[in-house]
């Protein structure tokens, strides 16, 4: 579905809430939408990730340094901001292309959609946990002395699951509103009421 210029920065700012309003509560109840997020703009924001990919990413830093000083611990000193703090860009790139890759090779409304927007991704996510999980293994000072492939794989093991649910809660909240917003539009053309348009 085609959208105009202020689709997509609505768009763009319903899904910066959600990383602002879930990412600031990182360790509470409600869990960090971030990754879902990215994959939702990938496919949402095809041809805007010029201008809105950095601002995502600028986003989660800024809510990062806002969290981590208003504990009062300094930015650079707090175990997440590693080196490979700054492989950021490159792990939710991952979730972007998936997304991205989806909106181009989706079928539509269709079942076949459901099973290629599962696969797309599982395969994303994989890719961007691996980025993400063996980035802070192998980079951080957080992470003990002697490192070894089998001690890594027991982590990659202990976390990905959780970060496969969270993002795969969020992603399918955003489909159906996908397919909400979808039917709603076919409605309005069909009453011939202004939609979005196509």
């Amino acid at each position: 579905m085609a959208k105009t210029q202020t689709q997509r920065l609505g768009i763009f700012l319903m899904l910066a809430l959600v990383m602002a309003a879930t990412r600031l509560h990182h360790f509470d109840a409600l869990p960090d939408a971030s990754w879902g997020v990215f994959f939702l703009a990938g496919f949402w924001l095809r041809g805007s990730a010029r201008w809105a990919f950095p601002l995502l990413i600028a986003e989660a830093v800024l809510v990062d340094f806002f969290v981590i000083t208003g504990q009062g611990m300094d930015f650079w000193a707090h175990y997440c901001v590693s080196p490979a703090y700054w492989c950021m860009p490159v792990y939710f790139g991952a979730l972007w292309l998936g997304g991205q890759w989806l909106a181009r090779h989706q079928f539509g409304l269709r079942l076949p959609t459901l099973g290629l927007a599962a696969v797309t991704l599982m395969v994303s996510e994989t890719v961007c946990y691996l980025i993400s999980n063996g980035s802070f293994y192998w980079l951080s000072d957080s992470v003990p002395l002697p490192r070894s492939f089998a001690s890594w794989f027991v982590n990659l093991g202990d976390w990905y699951l959780p970060f496969l649910a969270t993002t795969a809660l969020y992603v399918g909240i955003g489909a159906v509103l996908h397919v909400a917003a979808t039917l709603l539009a076919r409605t309005l053309r069909g009453s011939g009421q202004p939609g979005l348009s196509h």
